[in-house]
């Protein structure tokens, strides 16, 4: 199985679309087109799973460039998801103490 990143899609692109730029290729497992969670808008990237390694790398060396929606798609080996830390967000510090001056 080989995880394959497609980069700057149209936005306008569907899973259908992508899946049926892949399939000549060989067997396209899934399509996951990468929605932004408050819109719901695509946000111009998707990942492509397919079953046979040899078939995925043929993929990425035919495909990568390719034009589609108006635009040159971006083609490679999707790289490990990366662990993020728990807790989100940062701060900046404790400005309870802080007093503040009058400005006259």
């Amino acid at each position: 199985m080989k995880n394959i990143f497609v980069g700057n899609l149209d936005f306008g692109a569907t899973e259908d679309d992508i899946r049926a730029l892949f399939e000549p290729y060989g067997i396209v497992e899934k399509v996951s087109v990468m929605t932004d969670r408050e819109t719901g808008r695509s946000r111009g990237f998707a990942f492509v799973e397919m079953t046979n390694t040899n078939e995925a790398d043929q993929a990425i060396g035919a495909l990568n460039g390719t034009n589609l929606g108006g635009r040159a798609l971006n083609i490679n080996e999707a790289r490990p998801k990366t662990e993020r830390r728990p807790g989100g967000g940062g701060g900046g510090g404790d400005f309870s103490r802080r007093r503040r001056e009058p400005r006259w």
